[in-house]
Formats: structure tokens, C-alpha cells, sequence
């Protein structure tokens, strides 16, 4: 197998050991090869034209413009936006999950518009191709 380098900040650094230990990787050139794996495999789903996906919001529970926003999205993509949840996390926080299924194109505008919300804390999705 080929041996290649890579420069990374030392708080990083600590970061990914902590990381490989908690999740059980044997080396860092496992935990490094696992994640290039999932990058690509979620840049190869997005190059189908039908896909499913799901995206994941969290926001202070307190912040109804986050809320609204989300609502809105639901109503301007509810061709593709097949299921909506909404639950509180503990007293602080909600979390929102988006399910949707359909063109890639149209999937990729919610994604960047859910990006674009001011006032979320973070943000995660995945994609499954449907072909």
C-alpha cells in the first residue's frame, strides 16, 4: 500500500488521536483511510440523480426565527421533504431532521439553504443513492 504524507495542525492532531481511541481504530492510517472512504462514497451518491437524504438541524430552542425558516423550508420543498421532526433536546436545544427523497439537484438547493440559516448550531446530513 502506498505511503503518503499529511501536515495538520497539533490540536487537530490530539483531536483524531482522542477520536481513534474512543471509537476503537487501530492506527491512524485506518481512522484516515475510513474517512476518505466515507468522503468519497458521499461524493459518489451525489453524483446519481435520484437520491434520499437526510439532514439533521440543531438550534437554541429559544430562537423562533431558526424555526420559522425551517417550517418555511418544509412548504417550499414539500415535493421532496417526506417526513419532518421536531424534538427538544433536554431544556436548551431542538433538533430538527429533514427527510427527503428525489432529485439530487433540488435535495443539494435544501441543503444549501438549510447551510445558509443564521443561527444554527450545527448541521449534519447523509445521502443514499435510490438508482
Amino acid at each position: 500500500m502506498p505511503i503518503i504524507s499529511l501536515s495538520i495542525p497539533r490540536e487537530l492532531l490530539y483531536k483524531i488521536d482522542r477520536y481513534i481511541r474512543e471509537r476503537g481504530y487501530f492506527s491512524r492510517s485506518e481512522m484516515f483511510r475510513d474517512a476518505i472512504r466515507n468522503l468519497i462514497e458521499e461524493a459518489e451518491y451525489m453524483s446519481r440523480e435520484r437520491i434520499s437524504s437526510t439532514i439533521m438541524i440543531t438550534y437554541d430552542k429559544d430562537n423562533l426565527s431558526v424555526s420559522k425558516v425551517i417550517s418555511r423550508l418544509n412548504h417550499e420543498y414539500n415535493d421532496i421533504i417526506i417526513e419532518s421532526i421536531h424534538r427538544h433536546l433536554g431544556n436548551e436545544y431542538c433538533i430538527d431532521i429533514l427527510i427527503a427523497e428525489g432529485e439530487r439537484e433540488r435535495i443539494a438547493d435544501l441543503l444549501r439553504k438549510v447551510r445558509g440559516i443564521h443561527g444554527v448550531y450545527h448541521i449534519k446530513h447523509m445521502f443514499i443513492p435510490l438508482e
